[in-house]
């Protein structure tokens, strides 16, 4: 090998190895491109990451996509860290923190396609940062129903004296998100979102749904307001583990109409982009949650809380009858 073709194998001192494999089946793009992309889009990136505790969706070659939380124990010691107590599991988890060019590279190099930060900083672990509206239309729905969705939400956050940023889920729907000011708590927040969705479907009922089951959403965009609390959501510029690795990418409202998520990836990204950094610019200031929302929130039921019971109370009715016991349909970003 050159020493040109060497010096290329490494960035800021982070060895990269195997880049030119097709980065998963069906990906039509190479390890070499998601290394690139993440390298140039990384001043954007980074910020959206930056103190909070970090999942990355991995795929390795001959294995299946994986969430990776924890941070495996050949992990780089200069990479940051933090613990933090999962209640569901009963433990602590040690996080990434991906502050820095030299953890994104490393990451990268470790075939983590997707990025799913916390809502929530390291210094503020019980002040969320933003709101979240994930818009996830039906099987075989088109993306204007996701579009059409998002302007309700639009309108009950308006009605709510707030105003939010909207970008590609870099899957089929779209992501509302709401930057917050700090002064509201994970209960108040989560209460909040339900509410805003709650409100959003009974703009259009025959458009939206908060049904949480699969089974009763009939063909409606879901508004899920579960991305609350310790939840983690795929970052603005992310890349998705979808044919043509697209990317999660900001969208101007007024543009919603004239843009396909398939228009964003890997190796369109960058250009579209240029010098500028359209989700920084698009974001709202920081705002202070209206008390009526979260007092009607409150009166909603927690939605994975709800289904579980309602599972159970199916599954229970379906044995009697002799039936088949009822499947939990699970909401995508």
């Amino acid at each position: 090998m050159s020493r040109v073709a060497a010096e290329k194998e490494e960035r800021d001192g982070v060895p990269l190895t195997n880049l030119d494999q097709e980065l998963f089946p069906g990906a039509g793009a190479t390890k070499r491109d998601l290394v690139d992309y993440l390298d140039a889009v990384r001043d954007r990136i980074i910020p959206v990451l930056r103190d909070r505790p970090l999942s990355v969706m991995r795929v390795l070659r001959g294995q299946d996509k994986f969430m990776q939380k924890n941070l495996p124990k050949y992990t780089p010691e200069w990479v940051p860290r933090t613990r933090v107590w999962a209640e569901a599991s009963h433990r602590e988890v040690l996080y990434a923190l991906c502050n820095d060019r030299r953890t994104l590279l490393w990451f990268a190099n470790q075939r983590a396609v997707e990025y799913h930060p916390t809502l929530m900083t390291i210094d503020s672990r019980d002040r969320p940062t933003h709101l979240i509206m994930d818009l996830d239309p039906p099987e075989g729905g088109g993306f204007d129903l996701a579009v059409r969705a998002a302007r309700l939400v639009r309108r009950a956050l308006a009605d709510a004296g707030l105003d939010g940023a909207v970008k590609t889920s870099g899957a089929k729907g779209l992501h509302v998100f709401v930057p917050l000011d700090g002064t509201a708590a994970t209960e108040d927040v989560a209460a909040a979102t339900r509410a805003v969705a709650a409100r959003a479907e009974r703009l259009d009922p025959a458009l939206a749904t908060t049904a949480f089951l699969r089974e009763d959403r009939h063909g409606k965009v879901f508004l899920d307001a579960t991305r609350s609390g310790g939840a983690s959501v795929a970052a603005a510029y992310s890349p998705r583990i979808r044919p043509g690795v697209p990317v999660s990418f900001p969208v101007a409202w007024d543009r919603l109409d004239d843009i396909k998520p398939a228009d964003f990836t890997v190796r369109t990204a960058p250009a579209l982009l240029a010098d500028g950094d359209p989700w920084a610019s698009a974001m709202p200031q920081p705002q202070k949650l209206d008390a009526g929302l979260v007092a009607e929130g409150r009166t909603i039921p927690v939605a994975r809380v709800a289904a579980m019971h309602d599972g159970k109370r199916r599954a229970r009715a379906r044995r009697l009858t002799g039936g088949a016991q009822d499947e939990r349909g699970e909401p995508a970003d």
